[in-house]
């Protein structure tokens, strides 16, 4: 598993991280995690894994896995297939690609098949509640107005971020929780883990960030 304090960085589906742009910016990390220490991690498009996989040693993990087994189903993507490409774990139910609960359910039972991280992200209290109870990895709680905004989470509702923690272990005590939205600075970290948070899960704040390598060592600052 992921070691934590961590820093995940979810690329999406950006130009600026996109091919080799992807293998830029992964490299970047694993240079900046090795010369401080501090646990990174980074979430690519599928078709990215096996080239940034190939390239670097911080955990890659996949951006989406669909509740399914090899067989029929083209057009999906399934778990084997990116643990084959190198993914080491996977994101499942993003703001952006949401799944139903017994589909999230599922998605976690085959990463544990597979030897697989999953880090499930959650919209509020009660989702992240239902999560741990599938016990996954890790859970990352992102309010979804605050996604790819210039407020973090830390900032505008922090609660939810501490009353989470609280709620999540109370039904599970080995799970990672992760925060993420509008989280974009040290001082964002910072709080995040003050809160009771294991790190952040973010993506314009990097991606889109002129002078990356600055913006991820202000990040680590954070830890």
């Amino acid at each position: 598993m992921l070691r934590t304090p961590a820093i995940v960085l979810n690329v999406k589906t950006y130009t600026e991280a996109t091919g080799v742009n992807a293998v830029e910016i992964a490299r970047l990390m694993e240079k900046i995690s090795k010369q401080t220490n501090v646990s990174l991690a980074i979430a690519v498009q599928a078709c990215d894994i096996a080239s940034c996989a190939k390239e670097i040693d911080i955990p890659v993990y996949a951006q989406h896995i669909d509740p399914i087994k090899p067989g029929s189903s083209t057009g999906w993507t399934l778990p084997e297939a990116v643990k084959s490409a190198g993914a080491v774990g996977t994101l499942i139910n993003h703001s952006e690609h949401r799944l139903i609960l017994a589909d999230i359910d599922t998605c976690i039972t085959r990463t544990k098949d597979l030897g697989l991280d999953s880090l499930v992200c959650t919209n509020n209290v009660f989702t992240s509640k239902a999560v741990a109870t599938f016990f996954p990895s890790m859970i990352a709680v992102e309010p979804p107005e605050l996604i790819g905004g210039d407020v973090s989470v830390t900032t505008a509702d922090p609660g939810i971020v501490s009353t989470t923690v609280n709620a999540v272990r109370s039904i599970n005590t080995t799970v990672k929780i992760l925060c993420g939205a509008g989280v974009k600075n040290g001082k964002d970290v910072a709080k995040a883990i003050e809160l009771g948070a294991d790190g952040v899960l973010l993506a314009s704040g990097i991606v889109k960030a002129k002078n990356k390598e600055a913006v991820l060592r202000d990040l680590i600052s954070g830890i």
